[in-house]
């Protein structure tokens, strides 16, 4: 059996995918919220329409902010080696994508303001077909992968 790729993302971001799961269900919220008042003032239409929606929201937010963290944070592995990438990520469906260095074209790193928070970054890899990420690693990895990867690629341009 194929071996797994070594490599974790970094803990830390559970927490943060939890607050960012949070926020989005927070601005989602005020759309239902927002129908009801003007329900009550405004309008003549059932007020059921926006209970519906804080419910699926709300059973949303659970899922984003407290349930998918802890699947990612299971599933999600990457590895670097002299030759090609390896990551493997999803819940449901595991996808397994193995990126040859010869293929790279240029890697990034990016974080937002909740990653931010949590000193955490994500490596974009990018190719001339697609683009994969590594999420949640921390910025001091992230920048010394950013590193690896670019040593690795002029390597192997250098053997071409």
């Amino acid at each position: 059996m194929e071996e797994l790729p070594r490599e974790r993302i970094d803990p830390r971001a559970v927490k943060a995918w939890f607050y960012n799961g949070l926020l989005w269900g927070l601005v989602l919220i005020l759309f239902p919220v927002v129908y009801l008042i003007l329900v009550d003032r405004a309008w003549d239409l059932p007020a059921f329409y926006g209970w519906l929606g804080v419910g699926i929201i709300s059973l949303y937010t659970l899922w984003e902010a407290v349930i998918v963290p802890r699947l990612k944070i299971r599933f999600w592995r990457y590895e670097i080696r002299e030759e090609e990438i390896d990551i493997q990520h999803g819940i449901f469906i595991i996808k397994r994508t193995l990126i040859p260095m010869i293929r790279v074209q240029h890697v990034d790193t990016e974080h937002g303001p909740v990653m931010r928070i949590f000193n955490l970054a994500t490596l974009r890899i990018s190719t001339a077909a697609s683009e994969h990420r590594i999420p949640a690693l921390s910025r001091e990895r992230a920048a010394e992968l950013r590193g690896e990867i670019s040593a690795l690629v002029r390597v192997s341009d250098e053997d071409v």
